[in-house]
């Protein structure tokens, strides 16, 4: 059977350097930094202080008042990331087959704050004064249900759920869908909102995050020799993909191609990569091998770079044990080090990133690389944007648990 391909249409992004897709791209090309001092809670007892944090967010400019309340933050940065998208996309619906058109979407936590919230109220009022919209603001597919409902979309509805890998494998899935002919159009990508007492005390107690608190702006420095742990962030990324042929019936934008998909477990160790990233090795391997693209025409990938001690010397060494001798001349850079890490939502920022950075002919920096790693010896683009004609790209998720997945995109003339 000869696979359909997929084009991106549409693209929203709500994340650390705004509530929408041009301010987030344009302060990624500027350099600018999206992580400061918690201001969500309390953070005097905690060991790290800072994060990523939407700013600014109304909910109420994206959904009716009245359902406000029965959204979760996560879901609520969807509807906003979801309605930019779907509105940049130019789809109507109604002309549709609605059956044919589907929700994917990937969480890692879901509804974190409303389990927080109603499970105070449990133990201080009791069971009686818990929250009937308990359950459906806590669950993860919440996000893929408000977006099917919102646009009438009644084709595949889902959410994936593999840690930071959880929007890679959603839009993965996404591109299985349209290749396959299951779905002619499909929203997918992910969302985040983890910044609460419990979320940032469970990765202080991991070890996992910088505690650089006086210097905020400093501390997400994937690559970087002096990187002391990632920085947490939270947002949401909403692409409409499509197949090709009907994007072009309509006379839709075409921001690039939706090529590949690659996805591998490392069986090894629930928040540990494998030695050397062998997974996310097979998984750039199985991307591309989907794609048919050759190892020469990357020229561009957005790295996974999670400012932490591990992962950085293994996804280079990654890289460089896939692309041999032309790893060191293909620009590497991490969105992660002007937003944070966005968990769930990581990959669907990246993804999105990827797709604007192809139909721009642009690549941001990694922000903070300044000494350089010896294991870590990639082009990390350090000095600020280029413009570069990008053939293609992929994008590395790489998640708790050992979960790998590439995601590879193509310039579509």
């Amino acid at each position: 059977m000869l696979k359909r391909r997929a084009v991106i249409t549409g693209i929203g992004i709500v994340s650390p350097l705004g509530n929408d897709r041009e301010t987030t791209f344009s302060g990624l090309l500027d350099g600018a930094n999206g992580i400061g001092m918690i201001t969500s809670f309390d953070t005097s007892a905690f060991s790290t202080k800072i994060a990523g944090e939407v700013r600014n967010f109304d909910p109420a400019k994206y959904v009716e008042p009245k359902e406000v309340r029965r959204l979760d933050r996560f879901t609520l940065l969807t509807a906003a990331a979801g309605l930019e998208a779907f509105s940049d996309s130019g789809i109507d619906v109604s002309k549709e087959d609605p059956d044919r058109c589907g929700v994917i979407c990937g969480s890692g936590i879901g509804g974190l704050l409303e389990i927080e919230a109603q499970h105070k109220i449990l133990m201080d009022r009791g069971p009686g004064r818990v929250s009937p919209f308990l359950i459906p603001k806590l669950m993860m597919n919440a996000m893929s249900a408000h977006l099917s409902m919102r646009f009438g979309m009644k084709g595949q509805n889902w959410v994936t759920a593999s840690a930071c890998a959880s929007a890679s494998h959603g839009i993965g899935t996404a591109l299985r869908a349209i290749q396959y002919g299951d779905a002619d159009v499909v929203m997918t990508g992910g969302s985040e909102a983890a910044i609460t007492p419990l979320g940032i005390a469970g990765f202080c107690s991991l070890g996992a995050m910088s505690t650089r608190n006086d210097h905020p702006e400093a501390a997400s420095r994937p690559f970087d020799r002096d990187r002391d742990g990632f920085v947490m962030g939270e947002g949401a990324a909403i692409l409409v993909v499509e197949e090709l042929e009907h994007a072009r019936r309509r006379g839709a934008r075409i921001y690039c191609e939706l090529a590949g998909f690659g996805a591998t477990a490392d069986a090894y160790h629930i928040t540990a990569p494998a030695a050397g990233a062998e997974g996310a090795q097979r998984s750039m391997r199985l991307a591309m091998a989907d794609t048919g693209i050759a190892l020469e025409e990357v020229d561009y990938i957005n790295a996974h770079g999670t400012s932490t001690p591990i992962n950085d010397p293994n996804e280079s060494a990654a890289i460089k044990a896939v692309f041999g001798d032309r790893a060191k001349k293909i620009p590497v850079s991490s969105t992660k080090s002007m937003i944070g890490h966005l968990l769930g939502a990581s990959g669907a920022v990246e993804a999105a990133v990827c797709a604007l950075s192809i139909h721009r002919g642009v690549i941001h920096r990694t922000r903070n690389h300044e000494n350089p790693d010896p294991q870590c010896d990639l082009d990390y683009v350090p000095e600020g944007t280029r413009t570069a004609k990008i053939r293609a790209a992929i994008s590395n998720s790489l998640g708790f648990g050992g979960h790998n997945c590439t995601l590879a995109f193509r310039r579509v003339d």
